[in-house]
């Protein structure tokens, strides 16, 4: 415990009853639950199979794993647990399948299916306006604060919502007949499961020795009942989290799941983590100073033994191009005047549109950069292709993915035939896949199709029957059999474009095969069959996003939210106006408790503690906003900030520093134009 300080020492070390750890930005948090989990095991004795660890991203499961790797070793570490919450709600279900309700296979929908099971059940309700994600927002809402179609129903206040509501049950009664379930319900329908079958939830709180959960003030009302039917009443549990980064209330977030803990666990013991690892004195003065304007259920101070640091610097731009070149010549400045690389930097914002001024100014000066949120791998439309012949070989009645494949690569199966094909298997109660083979088919559809359809269902189930024996090279096979690769090429036209889709297609082939290799070297009783196998994969789509941890030296270009859990050596907060940040929808919104001014003032606060050196925040007097010049107010954030740690641009030091700056912009321009011309 020598590398711990006193309070994470204390952590880690208790274990008398329920702990909540208030874990400050940069305070170590991780440290703290991986030592906490290998003392558990080392010291306190607890079989690694009875302790479960549980986060929000699979980024920071990976790297708990990582952290445990060495202070956990061969047979100390087995069964361990430590995963998403959507990937232990997958794994209770998948245990539990009989009493969950679902059978062998069950599919689990990502929110594209979603969408295409309300799409066309929205006109028929009278909801036709509405999106279908937006439908599907509404219905996430009611299931994470778990709230069933029937109650949703009875607490409707007008017409519209009880559309929604009816909807939302249809919803339910579709993914029932497919065998199926959504991402929310990985996480509701444990919580269903344990609350309604005794002996199941005594069966999983006996099993569970230690609970850990990471992020914690990102619960939601599921979640945290989730957690609690887990632990039972002795709550033998630790829970680490930040209410002052709580930032996620839009999407179903709560933060006052902290003081309910301390409600429902009256010996709950709190602990403090106060001390900073990341940033200079005057970054977390300006935070501290900031977050003081929010009422605290826990009062902390974050203070760092790294030195004051340089100051932060606020910069007053006329407009959202301004502020992009004052940016831009900072970083210029910094590159070439101290060599500080490009990965050094960040740019944080509140909103995605604020990135494109930037990306063009980057792009000008030759900036390399890295752009967070673009398209996730899984969101391809070949890597989709494939995912969905995974599920419909373990799920044949996944209609949703066949209706996406049966035409990909084309088989002459039409809009005509597959409506008719939709009938016949409505009026028989199966699904699509299976009604291609049922007794009957001819009668509503042509000989032809229905010819095309047996041999499509015949040809699936002879690969389902490979599968079982080599998940890997039938999967291989069948995409080799219906020549998806020539298929691609027919749909692009270009052998170029075909083969980065192809190549797509084989890092998702190679993906399966490191998973079911690292299910065999990881002592599991059984090889992984291609079910399990395919549910990880579905769960990667939505939890991963392809290229997060690949920045490399490039600018960072992101959103506050992505930022979160991220930390950068130089940062600029871009954007501290009046309905930019704070944003507009928080200043028009209904106050809601912890939500509102409160969370983008944590919002603004997480961006503050990112930075570990420098910070500089800019705002503009002007900006283009739906094709008009307006003016902009600054922030009121600014104005909450402790006025002796800012160094504002009209300073006198500041103007010298801008003349440099300036210089170094000219510079670089220079010797670019120097590079094109061939003068150099």
């Amino acid at each position: 415990m020598k590398d711990l300080n006193p309070a994470q020492a204390e952590a880690v070390t208790y274990s008398a009853g329920p702990l909540l750890v208030i874990a400050g930005a940069g305070s170590g948090k991780t440290r703290v639950i991986t030592r906490k989990i290998a003392y558990l095991i080392q010291q306190r004795g607890l079989p690694a199979r009875a302790i479960v660890a549980l986060t929000f991203t699979n980024k920071a499961a990976r790297e708990m794993k990582s952290r445990l790797a060495q202070p956990l070793q061969g047979r100390t570490a087995r069964g361990l647990k430590v995963s998403t919450f959507h990937t232990f709600g997958l794994g209770l279900l998948r245990r539990e399948l009989k009493s969950a309700g679902l059978r062998p296979g069950f599919s689990l929908f990502d929110p594209q299916d979603g969408e295409a099971l309300l799409q066309e059940r929205l006109a028929e309700a009278r909801l036709g306006e509405i999106a279908p994600a937006a439908a599907l927002a509404r219905i996430s809402q009611w299931k994470n604060d778990l709230i069933a179609p029937e109650a949703a129903i009875s607490a409707a206040e007008d017409d519209f919502e009880a559309a929604l509501a009816t909807l939302y049950g249809d919803y339910e009664r579709r993914l029932r007949a497919y065998n199926a379930v959504d991402f929310d319900d990985l996480i509701r329908r444990p919580v269903l499961l344990l609350r309604e079958h005794t002996a199941v939830r005594e069966r999983w709180q006996a099993r569970m020795a230690h609970l850990l959960v990471d992020e914690y003030q990102d619960t939601n009302t599921a979640q945290y009942e989730l957690i609690r039917l887990l632990v039972g009443a002795h709550g033998a549990f630790t829970m680490v989290g930040d209410d002052d980064q709580s930032i996620y209330a839009w999407r179903g977030a709560r933060p006052q799941n902290l003081a309910r803990l301390r409600e429902e666990y009256p010996a709950l013991k709190v602990i403090m983590l106060e001390q900073n690892y990341r940033s200079s004195g005057r970054i977390l003065a300006l935070a501290n100073g900031l977050i003081a304007h929010n009422p605290h259920l826990f009062e902390k101070r974050l203070w760092s033994a790294l030195g004051p640091g340089e100051p932060v610097r606020l910069l007053t731009c006329r407009d959202e191009a301004h502020e992009a070149e004052r940016v831009i010549a900072e970083i210029l400045h910094g590159h070439f005047a101290a060599q500080h690389a490009f990965g050094d930097y960040a740019i944080l914002y509140r909103s995605n549109h604020q990135a494109r001024v930037f990306e063009q100014a980057l792009r000008t000066h030759r900036i390399p950069y890295f752009l967070s949120g673009g398209q996730s791998f899984f969101a391809r439309s070949e890597v989709k292709d494939v995912m969905a012949y995974l599920r419909l070989l373990v799920n044949p009645d996944d209609n949703a993915a066949f209706l996406r494949v049966v035409n990909r690569p084309g088989r002459g199966i039409g809009a005509t035939t597959l409506e008719a094909l939709g009938g016949f298997a409505a009026a028989q109660h199966i699904s699509l896949l299976n009604a291609c083979a049922a007794a009957g088919l001819t009668g509503p559809i042509k000989t032809a199709q229905s010819t095309e359809l047996r041999a499509f269902s015949h040809w699936l189930e002879e690969m389902r029957g490979r599968a079982r024996a080599e998940p890997v090279a039938a999967v291989r096979a069948l995409l080799k059999a219906c020549d998806y690769d020539g298929w691609l090429y027919q749909q692009t036209g270009r052998r170029a474009a075909a083969e980065r889709r192809w190549q797509n297609v084989e890092s998702l082939i190679d993906w399966l095969e490191a998973l079911h290799k690292g299910e065999r070297s990881a002592g599991a009783l059984r090889d992984a069959d291609l079910e399990d196998l395919t549910a990880r994969l579905t769960l990667l789509d939505v939890l991963e996003r392809q290229d997060e941890d690949e920045g490399g030296d490039r600018v960072h270009l992101m959103t506050l939210h992505a930022a979160k859990g991220l930390e950068f050596e130089r940062v600029f907060l871009v954007g501290l106006e009046e309905e930019l940040l704070p944003h507009r929808a928080s200043l028009e919104a209904e106050p809601q408790e912890g939500a509102g001014i409160e969370e983008e003032r944590r919002l603004c606060y997480v961006g503050i503690t990112r930075a570990r050196r420098t910070l500089c925040l800019t705002h503009a007097r002007r900006r283009r906003r739906y094709g008009e010049t307006v003016r902009c107010a600054p922030s009121r954030f600014i104005d909450e900030l402790p006025a002796n740690e800012v160094r504002r641009d009209n300073d006198p030091a500041t103007a010298g520093e801008e003349r440099q700056r300036g210089k170094a912009h000219l510079d670089a321009l220079k010797a670019m134009l120097e590079a094109d011309t061939g003068m150099g």
